[in-house]
C-alpha cells in the first residue's frame, strides 16, 4: 500500500482506543489510505475535541472509530455523551457517524450500540478490507445504518435452517458463547461451532454481530 499525505480536504477519522499498539497500526494504515487521523487513548479528551470541532463547524466529512471495551468510560458511554451534546445520534444537525470496534463475544453490547445509531461494527481482529468497507459505508450514509435484508428474504433464509441450527442461532443472537449454548442444548461446543458456521452461511451474515443486527431489524430477537 502506498502511503500518501493528507491534504486540507482529506476526510478526518477520530480513533478512540486504549490499546496503543492498535492505534499505531491503525493510524499507519489510515494515513496511508489518505485519511487525516486524530487518535485518543482517553475518552474525555476525545469528547472534548469532538465538541470543540462541532462548535467550530469542522466536523463535516468526519467519522469516529470507537472501541467498545475501554477502562473508565466504555464506548457506549462515550456514544451517549456525544448524543447528549448533539454531536451524534438522530438529534444532531450533522450527526457524526460512529463505527464500533468490538471483540468476539460482545454481541449484547453491539446490539445496544446499534440502538444508539451506530453505522456498523468491526469484530477484532479485522482485515484492512473490512475497515475500508466500513468507512465507505460511514461516509456514504452517515445517518443511516446498513440496510437489512427485506423481510421476505430474511424469512426465506430463516426457513433453510434446521431445528438445531435455529436453536443455535437463538443462542448466538442472545450473545451467548459457544460453551453456554452447548450446555443449554446438551451438545459439545465443537458441534455448536459447526452449526454456528452453517447458520452464518445460510443467513448470509459476516459475523455474529451482523446476524444479530439482521435479527433485530426483523424483530426476531
Amino acid at each position: 500500500m502506498t502511503v500518501t499525505h493528507a491534504g486540507p480536504t482529506t476526510r478526518t477519522l477520530y480513533l478512540l482506543d486504549d490499546n496503543a499498539d492498535f492505534r499505531t497500526t491503525a493510524r499507519w494504515w489510515l494515513e496511508g489510505a489518505g485519511y487525516r487521523v486524530l487518535d485518543f487513548a482517553d475518552a474525555n479528551a476525545a469528547i472534548a475535541t469532538l465538541e470543540h470541532q462541532m462548535q467550530a463547524g469542522t466536523l463535516a466529512d468526519s467519522c469516529l472509530l470507537l472501541d467498545v471495551r475501554m477502562p473508565g468510560m466504555s464506548g457506549l458511554q462515550v456514544h451517549d455523551a456525544l448524543i447528549a451534546r448533539g454531536i451524534a445520534g438522530p438529534g444532531a444537525q450533522w450527526p457524526l457517524p460512529v463505527v464500533y470496534m468490538t471483540g468476539h463475544g460482545d454481541v449484547p453490547l453491539a446490539v445496544q450500540a446499534m440502538e444508539k445509531g451506530a453505522i456498523t461494527f468491526l469484530e477484532k481482529p479485522f482485515e484492512d478490507s473490512a475497515l475500508e468497507q466500513a468507512l465507505a459505508k460511514a461516509f456514504e450514509a452517515p445517518a443511516a445504518p446498513h440496510r437489512p435484508p427485506a423481510c421476505a428474504e430474511f424469512q426465506r433464509r430463516l426457513a433453510t435452517l434446521t431445528d438445531r441450527e435455529s436453536e443455535v442461532m437463538r443462542g448466538v443472537v442472545d450473545g451467548k458463547m459457544s460453551k453456554e449454548i452447548a450446555r443449554d442444548l446438551n451438545i459439545s461446543a465443537k458441534t455448536v461451532e459447526l452449526h454456528r458456521g452453517r447458520v452464518l452461511g445460510k443467513m448470509q451474515a459476516d459475523s455474529a454481530v451482523h446476524l444479530t443486527r439482521m435479527a433485530m431489524a426483523q424483530r426476531v430477537l
